[in-house]
């Protein structure tokens, strides 16, 4: 692949009289008119002769009609901009160590012939931008340093390109002929295109008066002219011009000077004594008050940058009018945004947007692989890797939601593409609008990365290379590097640091600074793991002592006798707590009886946390920061200090605790006959695991011993604990389908949990969590207190009511699922939640591998799925938004977690004001509205952390175990790899077809739009056939699990079929209906 600074291919006549032209130039610089006579007897074309005959007399009338004032000047730094946009581009996917002069100069040296083949083609480039032809990703080059795993990650742009479908009808930028170099670098500003480009600083005399003269020629006559000529932005508009208003981003000396369209006097004087200075790579920010304007016209566009992990130059911002996409090309493109910030965008002229094929495949959902087409549902980096968060390591989350969130996965449908070549492009062809950052609203993103540190020769820093490619790397002086890295740097290749970024120069590919930490070697759990917590932005410090002085200091602590006047007494009765074994943190408890009408007194007791986190505190500003308390697999970060999540809030048998109450009148059937909410006292009578609560409900008659469970009250006995379980389950079992038949929908998703050695945490086995009718029944009534309590502070507060809401899913995307569903012959009514479970329900199938093919058909629904969000009901006008679509109920909020959510603690204080035994919430609609976006950001990272910490003990696990065997099922194809799910770990894997051991070849097709790949074996004699293998959606194929030499790396390896087995080819694409 051409790089994206090569110049045009000269005959090679040409290259040999070149070589020693340019040995002659490094010494002397010859006179202008050698240097055109010399550059004409290069180029045989004529129209280039002509051109430059031209542009010398052009050049002279220009100068005299125009003066050389401030708009001159403007222009020049533009030009600027123009070639260091390109020139960034080189830089950024350069190897550290090649972070020299020499390598920059060769770039360098081709700006004059990239520009002169620009110019020669920049009418057959106009036309040529609805052709279609091949990817900027591929013309763009690849990022050297960027370290691509075998285990599917796609982390540098080669992998990323041999994934990809190379059909004419997969373009996303303009189309070149196929002699011809790719010089394209990414979205431009507007007036850049077909304009010509200053040679870098330290370029030849020669080259610098060649540009000189070409610039003057290319320069409009008059002011409008550029407009009228490109027909795209004004002038005033683009960033790189001076701004009436001094940016308000975080900027340097050198972009402010950029800014003001001069250099400081400083810089000035830098730039004489330093040929090589530097060239703005990014544009300045807005000004807030031109931000401001340009909202309020519908100009610009707000919203939070999403990079595709797997493909670092591609980013997304979410359409305003929620159907595609708007998409950011390049890094140039996000100027100096991350993942995760509030940006504000500027849509790019129409003749820069990106062509897709179809409206399916600009469906760029978050941190998607966008590059691919023709893909059916498979994970993402963010899930592909990582073992579905355990289950039993304490969070135990009884919200249905949970399980419907959105998989992070990419799939288009199947039937669109022409396998013809010679079709002409299909109508159904559309645009995709690309932008570039113009504005950091807030810069969500951490700043704080993991990564390496690499040596540079020469340097007075070094370079940080993060584990993200996401974000860029980053310069660190080094003096701030450990004390033997200048003389031993080998001895810290394999350590792990964490790197702030401080600063990052608009005339910069990299950042600046500081390491903050050295974590460790790479590989092990514990410095892994302090690096994902601070990436993460999670705060595991301990607590502050102005925080442990809100605590309670007399010890042991015992209920003050006057909260027995303000509560209910229920310590009497038999209440108890089903939580996972290990769970310490116990803030949910049960009580179950029968009524002498038949009817059932049944019990949620949730511990009463905004008791001891009163509002204003140091305590409430902690947990408010945290937000959440924080899952690993071998640990807890809590929100609040362990005095209060581990003793005085968790509900712990046989002892005194207060609690918040929803007490039920209940008929056998689940219909509320009455309620009532209020402070309560409780006494629990047994902690139950979840596997004590399914002995019991598997076991309805069996009288169990003192010895078969945890240790009970006295006051109870355990035939009494046994019969308010089967109580509860039968109610719970009602509840649960009435709630199905009113239109719920819930997406399991696999869940993979591990067994840890008590010494040592290392993970000494794995399990697919199994989620059963202890976990139903407690999920149940969850659901029903946290639905009761959402109806009653909204009818006291419907200004301040801290709800949870769960937006419909994407009408575009739920489109398009259905056409891939309907492509595999799956009959899936996506009309409704209710609809879309009832045909799930109907298609799983009940054979052996059903329980996988639920997964994978589960993967598939969840895309068009969006996040549920806390929210402030004065906040959101209409009420109809507030609903929550999985559940498909009206109100809903969570009370039922105060000890690990923030938001119920809110919740719980607007409670004890509703029934007036508490003060009023001291928070106006505003702030709750704020506090509810940190909470829903804090949930996402959250997530994320736990999915990346299961990630690394799995990593650990093959690696101490070594080769794993296990069947798998296909999730989705591509054109030259497809997607796994591991039937026996639950986890996710690509496989890359050219890295198939004994593979002798492979065909991408299709058979009635959907895709197949078709594996051709080697045969091992000159005499047996070959062996061939079909893969498609649902496929059933062995592989085999393997350690790769990166730290923590590991990749499936599709194992060759088992002519023996009848089962071997079964399930691929030719017998589907066999098994939906």
């Amino acid at each position: 692949m051409d790089s994206p600074m090569e110049p045009p291919r000269p005959s090679k006549k040409a290259k040999q009289n070149r070589e020693p032209k340019r040995s002659q130039n490094q010494s002397r610089a010859p006179p202008q008119k050698d240097a055109y006579a010399r550059l004409l007897s290069q180029h045989s074309s004529s129209v280039f002769s002509s051109y430059l005959e031209q542009c010398a007399q052009d050049s002279l009338s220009q100068k005299e009609a125009n003066d050389s004032g401030s708009a001159l000047q403007a222009h020049h730094d533009k030009l600027n901009g123009a070639q260091q946009s390109r020139d960034q581009v080189a830089i950024n996917f350069s190897d550290p160590g090649d972070f020299s002069l020499s390598s920059k100069n060769k770039g360098e040296e081709s700006s004059l012939s990239l520009y002169m083949e620009k110019l020669s083609t920049r009418n057959a480039h106009r036309e040529s931008e609805r052709k279609p032809g091949v990817s900027e990703r591929q013309q763009r080059g690849q990022r050297r340093d960027t370290a691509t795993s075998q285990d599917g990650d796609i982390e540098s742009g080669e992998e990323v390109a041999c994934s990809r479908p190379t059909s004419a009808k997969k373009h996303q930028k303009p189309q070149r002929k196929k002699d011809e170099p790719s010089n394209y670098a990414g979205p431009q500003p507007a007036e850049e295109y077909g304009r010509p480009v200053t040679p870098p600083a330290n370029a030849s005399e020669q080259q610098q008066e060649k540009a000189r003269k070409s610039k003057k020629k290319s320069q409009p006559k008059h002011p409008g002219e550029e407009k009228n000529r490109e027909g795209i932005l004004k002038l005033p508009a683009d960033p790189q011009t001076p701004r009436p208003k001094p940016s308000h981003g975080k900027t340097g000396k050198a972009q402010q000077a950029a800014a003001a369209g001069t250099e400081s006097p400083g810089e000035r004087s830098k730039n004489k004594g330093d040929r090589r200075a530097k060239k703005r790579v990014f544009e300045s920010y807005m000004s807030l008050e031109e931000v401001s304007h340009g909202l309020k016209r519908g100009e610009l566009y707000q919203g939070q940058l999403r990079i595709n992990p797997k493909n670092y130059t591609e980013a997304f911002v979410p359409s305003p009018d929620d159907t595609r996409d708007i998409f950011l090309d390049g890094v140039v493109a996000r100027n100096r945004a991350l993942n995760g910030d509030i940006v504000v965008v500027e849509i790019l002229p129409r003749d820069q947007w990106k062509v897709v094929r179809s409206d399916m495949d600009c469906d760029s959902t978050s941190e998607s692989d966008t590059q691919t087409k023709h893909v059916a549902p498979t994970a993402q980096r963010s899930t592909r890797h990582a073992p579905t968060p355990n289950a039993a390591a304490e969070d135990q989350s009884s919200d249905p939601e949970e399980l419907v969130r959105p998989h992070n996965v990419s799939f288009t449908a199947t039937g669109e593409r022409q396998e013809d070549p010679s079709t002409t492009r299909a109508s159904a062809e559309i645009l995709q609008k690309t932008a570039k950052v113009v504005y950091i609203v807030e810069r969500k993103h951490s700043r704080a990365v993991m990564g390496h540190l690499k040596f540079l020769p020469d340097k007075p820093f070094a370079m940080f290379s993060p584990v993200d490619h996401r974000v860029p790397r980053i310069n660190v002086k080094l003096d701030d590097c450990p004390a033997d890295f200048r003389t031993h740097p080998g001895d810290f290749a394999n350590t792990l640091f964490i790197c702030r970024i401080t600063n990052w120069p608009a005339d910069s590919n990299f950042a600046d600074g500081q390491l903050a930490k050295t974590l460790g070697q790479a590989g092990e759990i514990e410095p892994e793991t302090e690096g994902i917590l601070t990436e993460y932005d999670v705060d595991f410090s301990e607590f502050t002592e102005e925080v442990l002085d809100c605590l309670p200091k007399n010890l042991p602590w015992t209920i003050p006798p006057e909260e027995f006047g303000k509560r209910r007494d229920l310590r009497k009765e038999c209440i108890f707590t089903i939580d996972p074994a290990t769970a310490r943190d116990l803030d949910d408890a049960l009580s179950c009886k029968q009524l002498p009408d038949g009817n059932f007194e049944v019990g949620v007791h949730i511990a009463d946390v905004s008791y001891f986190v009163e509002e204003g505190t140091a305590l409430d500003t902690m947990a408010s920061q945290r937000a959440t308390s924080v899952y690993l697999v071998q640990m807890v970060v809590p929100m609040l200090p362990r005095l209060l999540c581990e003793e005085l809030c968790s509900l712990n048998p046989l002892t005194d605790r207060l609690t918040f109450s929803v007490i039920w009148k209940l008929t056998p059937e689940g219909k509320i006959l009455d309620e009532w909410f209020g402070r309560s006292i409780i006494r629990s009578c047994v902690k139950l695991s979840y596997d004590d609560a399914q002995r019991m409900i598997d076991a309805p008659e069996k009288l169990f011993a003192l010895e078969e469970l945890p240790p009970i009250d006295p006051e109870h006995t355990i035939d009494e604990i046994h019969q308010a379980v089967l109580y509860l389950h039968s109610i719970a079992k009602n509840l649960r389908a009435q709630r199905f038949i009113g239109g719920a929908l819930r997406l399991d998703q696999i869940k993979l949990s591990f067994t840890l050695d008590k010494e040592t945490m290392m993970p000494q086995g794995c399990y697919i969590y199994e989620y059963r009718d202890s976990n139903k029944l407690v999920e149940e009534f969850m659901l029903l207190a946290n639905m009761a309590t959402a109806t009653h502070i909204y009818g006291k507060f419907p200004e301040l009511a801290l709800l949870r809401r769960h937006p419909p899913p994407r009408t575009k995307m739920l489109k398009e699922l259905e056409m891939l569903c309907s492509q595999l012959g799956l009959n899936i009514d996506f009309s409704s939640a209710g609809s879309i479970q009832k045909s799930l329900c109907a298609v799983y199938g009940d054979d052996e591998y059903s329980v996988y093919r639920k997964e994978v058909l589960n993967n598939m629904c969840s895309r068009p799925m969006q996040l549920a969000l806390y929210f402030c009901t004065g906040a959101l006008k209409k009420k109809g938004e507030f609903r929550h679509y999985a559940l498909n109920v009206p109100l809903y909020t969570h009370f039922t977690s105060p000890i690990r959510r923030y938001p119920d603690i809110i919740v719980h204080r607007l409670l004890a004001s509703s029934l007036k035994v508490g003060p009023d919430l001291g928070l106006s609609t505003e702030q709750v509205e704020k506090q509810a976006a940190y909470c829903n950001d804090k949930k996402t990272l959250s997530k994320r952390v736990q999915e990346l910490s299961s990630e690394l003990y799995f990593g650990v696990f093959v690696k101490e175990c070594g080769q794993l065997d296990s069947k798998a099922m296909v999730m989705g194809v591509l054109n030259m790899s497809f997607d796994v799910l591991i039937l026996k770990y639950g986890v996710q894997k690509r496989i890359y077809c050219k890295s198939i051991v004994g593979l002798d070849s492979f065909h991408y097709l299709k058979v009635n739009k959907v895709p197949h790949l078709k594996l051709v074996w080697a045969s091992e004699d000159l005499e047996s056939p070959r062996e061939e293998q079909v893969i498609s959606i649902f496929s059933v194929v062995e592989v085999q699990l393997k350690a790769d030499e990166g730290p923590l790396k590991y990749s499936a390896v599709l194992k060759k079929p088992d002519n023996s087995d009848p089962t071997a080819n079964a399930h691929s694409a030719e017998s589907l209906d066999s098994h939906i």
